[in-house]
């Protein structure tokens, strides 16, 4: 057996590209940083904070969610699965890059936090599909609500914080 989950949360590098096929399918890409505090040891040495940055792919329906509500800056978390792809270069080189895939993307934070927000006004219950009704794959993830979108707490949490 093998599992290929990535669950990040993180900062939003720059605004989401989307391009759309002739299908209307939506593709949307990123890069998302997150960040390793930094600590200082027992014997008084200082370790700096560490930042990795993550290629994200998103497909179908969240990439259109991704497209009216995600901008530079934005905290998100992030479900999904690493893919890794090839390309030769202008070079003839052979190059490699790994993404994330994601199947799940929630914003965190306030909704004056989130860049994408219009603030208590947001029109997102008509611009999204009901997220009662089952979803295909060109969908949205039905574990992502209205309240998940626009950062929302929800009585129903099961977290432990």
């Amino acid at each position: 057996m093998s599992v290929n989950k990535v669950i990040l949360i993180g900062n939003v590098g720059k605004d989401p590209e989307i391009r759309y096929f002739e299908n209307d399918r939506a593709v949307a890409n990123f890069p998302l940083a997150t960040t390793e505090r930094g600590f200082t040891t027992s014997s008084g040495q200082q370790i700096p904070d560490r930042t990795e940055w993550h290629n994200v792919v998103v497909w179908g329906g969240l990439a259109k969610v991704v497209e009216s509500y995600v901008k530079k800056g934005t905290q998100i978390f992030i479900e999904g699965k690493l893919r890794t792809r090839s390309w030769d270069d202008k070079d003839g080189n052979k190059r490699y890059t790994t993404e994330v895939y994601a199947d799940n993307i929630q914003l965190l934070g306030r909704k004056s936090d989130n860049p994408g927000s219009n603030g208590p006004s947001n029109t997102m219950e008509q611009q999204m599909p009901n997220h009662n009704s089952p979803m295909n794959q060109n969908q949205m993830p039905n574990t992502m609500g209205h309240d998940d979108i626009l950062g929302e707490s929800s009585d129903q949490d099961d977290l432990p914080f």
